[in-house]
């Protein structure tokens, strides 16, 4: 193999009680789809001829210092918990440390089935594969923390689902780490204490090694989810699916299901087929990561020798959260409208902008690309209505001499929109893999996008009114 993946791995090298050793399950014929090169110098991978890389991102063949292992997690999903979940249709070949320090995970999704497969066949088809590569680098390129995509390759099988049989397809994903919020409840809810202080060591250690113990733990992974979710709706983003397995320690988004990016805004907003209740629509997101967080609280306080304090402590730094969010939030939204450092007086204008858009059914993305040009009141029904606020903002930028700037860094031309996901799709099922390559060119640079076809909003006929669980 002329591939080479420079592997220093240490989660393997924790007891089996966390993951269960699997190798990936071998396919008929893989071939390359996409490979990340930036991404690969970043992780010192070294790539290969194509076959050889397809033979590895495939899983077909294991690359040497590979520990193949498949986690263990449980889980809330939609309010409910799961006592076991893991890893059932992904497998973690390894980690590396790049060329910035910064250790990752590499990990095949789709690669065969796993003893957390739950009767599942553990792949997945081309569809998914190519929605979460384009979507995660399109995060990556956002600056929002995310994982992302170092392969997608096609394995000559077929993957029978629902809607019929579909070409097979292996997506290699990188992260700081997998460990999510499930990984400590799994332990907890067992009561296997040793276990849940070891991970909770392990983690502090590879991710906030400031931390003091699991109170630390608990303040710094709500800081960093606090920041999270107000960079997802500063873009329009839905994840769709904010279940306690889907909620990294890292504070990294991960698993990119049914999720999509808004063209009309409403803060009402679902795109996941199976969220019949709006339980993580757009606007629910904040509350949800709260949710979230007192979860994994209630997990890392099972460790705890005096859990009284400790439950004093972990309640102030939840109960906290909500203003950490709202901060964030206020950043971001000021600064897309032009206010470098917004105040608590400005949520006013933000939100008076926001309702204008919601009652018009105004495109999310292209209003703010618009503002502060003759095109912004072309967004809105109501213009009047528009013409007022826009006086009461252009007040407000008096003391914003630098607003363009500030709005240019912080509203993208380009998002991947849900239509085009699904055109993009639906071409390289059929072998042609242009759209792909057109809108991950156009998703690299999306503050400074020269392709203004990408930047429009569908049409009636376009729009995609829900998306499914990448299964």
């Amino acid at each position: 193999m002329t591939l080479t993946i420079p592997f220093d791995n240490s989660f393997a090298g924790l007891p089996n009680t966390f993951y269960s050793a699997q190798n990936p399950t071998p396919v008929s014929a893989p071939y390359m789809i996409a490979f990340n090169e930036s991404l690969a110098q970043l992780l010192r991978v070294e790539p290969g001829d194509l076959a050889d890389m397809a033979q590895i991102f495939s899983g077909n063949a294991v690359p040497d210092g590979a520990d193949p292992l498949a986690q263990l997690y449980a889980g809330h999903q939609f309010g409910n918990y799961n006592p076991q979940l893991g890893d059932g249709r992904a497998v973690l070949l390894g980690e590396t440390v790049g060329t910035d320090g910064i250790r990752r995970d590499i990990q095949l999704k789709g690669s065969g089935p796993t003893p957390y497969s739950r009767m599942g066949d553990g792949r997945a088809w081309l569809g998914p594969v190519l929605r979460e590569y384009v979507i995660s680098e399109a995060m990556h390129a956002l600056g929002i923390p995310t994982t992302r995509a170092l392969a997608a390759v096609g394995t000559g099988d077929t993957v029978y689902r629902d809607t019929g049989a579909m070409p097979g397809a292996v997506l290699t994903r990188v992260a700081q780490s997998h460990l999510r919020v499930g990984s400590f409840q799994v332990f907890a809810h067992r009561g296997q204490i040793a276990p849940l202080t070891q991970l909770t060591n392990y983690a502090i250690a590879r991710h906030y090694p400031e931390a003091d113990g699991p109170m630390g733990l608990l303040e710094a992974v709500c800081d960093a989810q606090a920041a999270l979710i107000p960079a997802w709706m500063s873009v329009g983003f839905i994840h769709g699916v904010m279940n306690t397995d889907n909620c990294t320690i890292s504070g990294e988004t991960i698993d990119y299901g049914p999720c999509a990016f808004m063209d009309n805004f409403d803060q009402g907003r679902v795109f996941s087929s199976i969220d019949a209740q709006g339980r993580y629509a757009y606007g629910n997101q904040p509350g949800i990561a709260v949710w979230n967080m007192a979860q994994f609280a209630t997990a890392l306080l099972q460790q705890m020798d005096n859990k009284e304090a400790a439950l004093e402590q972990a309640t102030a730094i939840v109960h906290a959260m909500p203003d950490r969010i709202e901060a964030h939030w206020l950043t971001r939204f000021g600064q897309k409208i032009g206010l470098v450092d917004a105040k608590t007086d400005d949520r006013a204008l933000i939100d008076d902008l926001l309702a204008l858009m919601q009652k018009d059914g105004a495109d999310f993305t292209n209003t703010f690309a618009a503002l502060g040009t003759d095109t912004a009141r072309d967004q809105f029904v109501d213009r009047d209505g528009f013409d007022a606020w826009e006086k009461d903002w252009m007040a407000r930028l008096q003391s914003e001499p630098d607003a363009q700037k500030t709005m240019a860094r912080c509203n993208p031309q380009v998002i991947p929109r849900n239509h085009r996901i699904e055109d993009m799709i639906s071409h390289a099922v059929a072998g042609d893999y242009e759209p792909l390559e057109r809108l991950n060119k156009a998703l690299k640079t999306p503050y400074t996008s020269t392709d203004p076809d990408l930047h429009s909003a569908p049409t009636t006929q376009q729009i995609v009114p829900a998306t499914f669980c990448g299964t």
